[in-house]
């Protein structure tokens, strides 16, 4: 799960306090639950239902499906960029955050509709509504307190359980409606029911932020002069403009598609470089690390991201999931990394305590997330080579479970350092670049895991020797970077001049 920028005002009201934190936190924690819970709540089901909806449950489409929800990610946050802009520059945060969840709200219910067009245009007015909400809503978080507060971190660190509860429980409801109503089953889901629910649970959160916003007393309000509703007017046609402009992105093929990703994050590179060489050595070799770290994360996010298109495949077609006449919903693996994340983060956060000076720097953090990302590639090779079933042609259900226990420890060493690196490494005048650059990295990242996913099931759909031979690929390269950024890990260290 995505962590959130740390970002501060001036000023910060006297909020009453709950349980230690400004009451407004826990406003903004169940806003988000309940986001969270309309986006993973869906995002289980987009492979699987474009497979079964439009290409009629033939195998062979699994590979368009995987470019598609490759693609899907990618763009949600590229668009964050532009939704952290429109807030700071033209609309505040809390328009911001109310107009994202109104226009996600209605992408989610688009998506019910049983046409291919219709779909994809659902698809691409939910990526601009989280372009909208999330990177402002995580902003807010910050603004709750003042610069010297002891309590932020532990107030960022609520609301991530905050997004890992509502990813939990999301695919949970959602993948049992699927099998419960409008005539669905386990062997064919009415995933109709998964995107109404997702989207009653993005109205929850419109309604609860509608109605709990004053407790925020002004902050993420309009600046003076810009209160007018002219301007959310004015977004709000911008949106309706983007919308088909995304939904262009989203029919392209995906390799025209890496090809644009690419170049944008090419250009953002270059200007960060050019900013950091014109500020002295120490500003340039920090704006170097961070690139390097960006170029690592892409490699992360391609191979942890088959969880909503290959590893779903995998579930679906080779993972034994039935249990003496009940079976394991599909849907219901999307809940292990959350599970794993708010049950191990307090484990890892601890090791780290208790490591001390000893305590792995950022590079080897980094090395280490990718390592064990790798190690869960190489639990499914081996799984695939010598654990299938000769009679149902299918391995055992905890080798998927662990999988994703595993990741999730990669997960743990990388992500919550990632944009708070951003803050320390990159120029002073061009943080926001450094954000931007963090995030293509990771939309990068997440259109790859598309393209692999497609090559891993191939033009006729998953099979054993295809999973196979993907995932010994994925294990390779990923030990392979794993490793390579050990080895450089001090090289990167002296390139960030003491920032730890």
């Amino acid at each position: 799960m995505s962590g959130a920028a740390n970002t501060t005002p001036g000023a910060v009201p006297e909020f009453k306090q709950v349980m230690g934190h400004p009451r407004p936190l826990w406003m903004l924690f169940m806003t988000e639950f309940w986001e969270r819970f309309a986006f993973y709540g869906m995002r289980w089901a987009l492979a699987l239902y474009i497979v079964a909806q439009f290409f009629g449950g033939d195998s062979s489409g699994e590979a368009s499906a995987s470019k598609l929800y490759g693609a899907y990610l990618a763009l949600v946050y590229a668009a964050a960029l532009f939704g952290g802009y429109v807030a700071d520059k033209v609309l505040g945060y809390q328009r911001s955050i109310l107009l994202g969840a109104v226009v996600m709200a209605a992408g989610l219910f688009m998506i019910t509709v049983p046409s291919e067009t219709v779909f994809k245009m659902g698809l691409a007015t939910v990526i601009a509504g989280n372009g909208l909400f999330k990177p402002n809503i995580s902003t807010m978080v910050g603004q709750l307190y003042s610069t010297g507060d002891e309590r932020r971190d532990s107030g960022f660190t609520l609301f991530y359980m905050g997004i890992n509860a509502g990813a939990l429980i999301a695919p949970v409801l959602t993948g049992f409606l699927a099998e419960n109503m409008f005539g669905g089953s386990s062997e064919m889901p009415a995933y109709k029911a998964v995107f109404i629910a997702s989207g009653i649970g993005m109205l929850v959160s419109l309604v609860w932020f509608w109605v709990g916003r004053v407790q925020l007393q002004g902050i993420g309000r309009p600046t003076a002069g810009a209160e007018g509703l002219g301007r959310v007017l004015m977004v709000a046609v911008g949106v309706l403009v983007a919308i088909p402009a995304i939904y262009f992105l989203l029919t392209i093929d995906a390799n025209n598609l890496q090809i644009l990703l690419t170049a944008l994050f090419v250009v953002l590179c270059v200007l960060i470089l050019r900013e950091g060489f014109a500020n002295g050595a120490v500003a340039r070799d920090k704006a170097i690390a961070m690139l390097i770290i960006f170029a690592f994360n892409v490699l992360f996010w391609m191979f942890f991201e088959q969880a909503g298109s290959s590893f779903n495949f995998l579930a679906q077609n080779i993972v034994e999931r039935d249990f003496g006449g009940w079976t394991f919903p599909v849907g219901w693996f999307q809940s292990v990394n959350s599970l794993a994340i708010i049950t191990l983060a307090p484990v890892v956060a601890w090791i780290w305590i208790r490591m001390g000076r000893a305590n792995p720097s950022i590079p080897r953090k980094f090395g280490l997330g990718i390592i064990f990302n790798g190690l869960a590639f190489l639990l499914l090779m081996i799984a695939l080579s010598s654990m299938v079933d000769p009679q149902t042609m299918k391995i055992p259900f905890w080798t998927l479970f662990m999988v994703y226990v595993i990741q999730s420890v990669g997960e743990l060493c990388l992500s919550p350092i990632g944009l708070s690196m951003v803050t320390k490494l990159a120029p002073v005048r061009l943080v926001g670049f450094g954000m931007g650059g963090w995030f293509l990295s990771t939309a990068i990242g997440n259109n790859l895991s598309g393209i692999f996913a497609s090559s891993v099931s191939g033009e006729a759909g998953m099979t054993v020797a295809s999973a196979q031979a993907g995932y010994t690929f994925g294990f390779w390269v990923l030990i392979g970077a794993g490793v390579l950024l050990f080895l450089i890990a001090p090289l990167i260290q002296r390139l960030m001049h003491g920032v730890k």
